[in-house]
């Protein structure tokens, strides 16, 4: 995955909290909190207590005043494509600005207006809209306070904890679930769906495969959509080595691989992301039709 060395970045779509605690206000909105994108499973349980039916109740996590993190300044650091080619915080503000500006051509075509979420970025522990998080519940979107948040520790236990390939555009893939989650809050998917129990046809499953199917979608055209301030696209190129990288990434989080992984037994009763051949299937869908309508995991089996 490369990006166009000379598209320049829009760093205020990103908000780095890291050494800071991530806390402050948040705007409360309508709607019901689901995690997206892949959590630690021995978390899973407290990922939906807190982001699906914890009503934005936070819960007071160990050392949340002693979270370190890095001192970085995105606006200095990171001006262009050329900076995401060679910094993985760099290479998180292209992929952001790529998601949004797919999404809001995507809604201009279909006679709506699209409402930017921005991604922020903390490391151990941080206060959102849901509640508090830790960030061992893994990269997730509160529709509460309509924010994207993602400890870039993540990155290295996708590839060490969940036997990931990696990869630029497997981390890639993860922030666009992860907006893929804000589409279905803005278009209120999220809302209809509400607090649907787990199993392997579940609306909470669908969900989630959902938003693999836009991540997929985005994927496919963001190599021709217009870049920040119109100009040429800021993806350059999408490989195949890159899509099978992402592929790999959606096999290593579904339910069935890591409840064989950590509980060494599957049970589809209990899944809430989908299985490993459902979100490959669904990514795919996206990626190959590059077709929103055929995202519609809520018709049918998935």
């Amino acid at each position: 995955m490369r990006f166009d060395e000379d598209s320049q970045l829009d760093t205020s779509q990103v908000q780095d909290t890291r050494g800071r605690g991530g806390f402050g206000g948040f705007p409360r909105r309508g709607g019901v909190a689901i995690g997206g994108g892949a959590g630690i499973l021995g978390l899973i349980v407290f990922v939906l207590l807190q982001l699906l039916g914890g009503g934005g109740a936070t819960t007071a996590l160990p050392g949340i005043d002693q979270v370190q993190g890095a001192d970085t300044n995105l606006k200095e650091e990171c001006k262009t494509g050329a900076d995401a080619n060679a910094k993985q915080d760099c290479r998180v503000v292209a992929v952001v600005n790529s998601v949004q500006g797919f999404w809001a051509a995507e809604f201009q075509r279909r006679g709506a207006q699209y409402q930017p979420a921005p991604t922020r970025l903390f490391t151990g522990v941080t206060q959102t809209g849901c509640g508090t998080a830790s960030s061992e519940v893994g990269p997730f979107y509160c529709p509460r306070d309509g924010t994207v948040y993602i400890d870039l520790g993540f990155y290295e236990e996708l590839q060490t904890k969940f036997g990931a390939q990696g990869g630029p555009f497997a981390q890639a893939y993860v922030l666009a679930h992860e907006y893929g989650h804000h589409v279905q809050d803005l278009t209120g998917t999220m809302e209809r769906v509400g607090n649907s129990r787990s199993g392997a046809q579940s609306g909470a499953v669908r969900l989630e495969l959902q938003a693999d199917c836009y991540a997929g979608l985005w994927a496919n055209h963001a190599t021709t959509e217009p870049g920040p301030g119109g100009g040429d696209p800021l993806v350059e190129r999408i490989t195949e080595e890159d899509i099978a990288d992402g592929l790999n990434a959606a096999a290593a989080i579904g339910d069935d691989r890591l409840q064989e992984r950590f509980q060494g037994r599957v049970n589809p009763e209990s899944w809430t992301h989908g299985s490993s051949a459902q979100r490959q299937r669904w990514f795919e869908t996206g990626y190959r039709t590059g077709d929103l309508d055929q995202c519609n995991t809520f018709k049918g089996s998935v």
